[in-house]
């Protein structure tokens, strides 16, 4: 019986290995992103409900993660339009609010649903690399990371993914989700950002914060920024998002790529 249990796992996971349309990476992806995405805004909701967040109407820093996050979201919107995958992009209700919290941190659920704490705003210093870091989380989420990493630790624990795990108790599935989604979730415990995943995060972030009217550019000092921040200790932000010298190098490969998206927009 355990035999044909391992036979199955191994079967759905050979179907279930995609190529992303946009990235052109073969991928596991086990879970529906629908159920993702509803477990995502259940999630969201009730992170915002114990949180301070803080109101788009009143306060300058909320407003301009919201014209951000929602010109980076227009953008990719349009260049997948363009390619003719946007149904890619089914679900996606797109939510940008600003926490106040001093961790140094941001980001994405499978649906849309973005954190920024105000934490990272000192570090960020400007729209362009906040466009640079909304960009990078946001690529995780469209580009299925999460599923991919779920999917890959449900097949190392032998877990069967038949049905609506999260809607019926599956408490090894919750677990799955929460320590891949959840905001205090340590990614890094479960199973870490690929280099892959971690390079296009980069690569597409940059290209999209690009297309969505800000300097790329300013992913350099950024990344410095955030490698010097946290004195012994690392930002939270890097826990799970290394920052060093390859990081550097590549996002300086990808640069002439990513200009040719850029056109200026008006920054306040």
């Amino acid at each position: 019986m355990k035999k044909i249990i391992i036979a199955a796992i191994v079967m759905s996971s050979i179907v279930a290995c995609t190529r992303n349309a946009v990235t052109g990476r073969k991928q596991l992806a086990l879970f529906p992103e629908q159920t993702l995405q509803q477990e995502a805004l259940s999630q969201y909701k009730s992170f915002l409900s114990q949180n301070q967040v803080l109101s788009q109407n009143v306060n300058k820093d909320a407003e301009m993660v919201r014209r951000v996050g929602t010109r980076i979201a227009k953008a990719i919107t349009t260049y997948y339009t363009q390619k003719g995958l946007e149904e890619q992009l089914s679900g996606y209700n797109w939510e940008f609010n600003l926490v106040n919290s001093k961790e140094v941190n941001a980001w994405c659920m499978p649906g849309g649903k973005v954190v920024v704490y105000t934490g990272l705003l000192p570090i960020t210093q400007n729209e362009a690399a906040l466009a640079v870091v909304l960009g990078h989380e946001i690529t995780h989420a469209v580009a299925k990371h999460g599923n991919e990493r779920m999917s890959q630790a449900a097949f190392a624990q032998g877990l069967s993914v038949a049905g609506d795990l999260f809607t019926s108790g599956n408490p090894k599935a919750n677990n799955l989700f929460r320590n891949v989604f959840a905001p205090t979730a340590q990614i890094g415990v479960l199973l870490p950002n690929s280099r892959n995943q971690e390079l296009e995060a980069d690569k597409f972030g940059l290209f999209f914060a690009a297309m969505a009217g800000y300097n790329p550019r300013e992913a350099i000092p950024f990344w410095q920024r955030m490698a010097q921040g946290g004195g012994q200790k690392p930002p939270e932000f890097l826990a799970t998002h290394p920052s060093d010298d390859k990081r550097i190098a590549k996002l300086q490969e990808y640069m002439n790529e990513a200009l040719t998206y850029y056109k200026p927009v008006k920054t306040y």
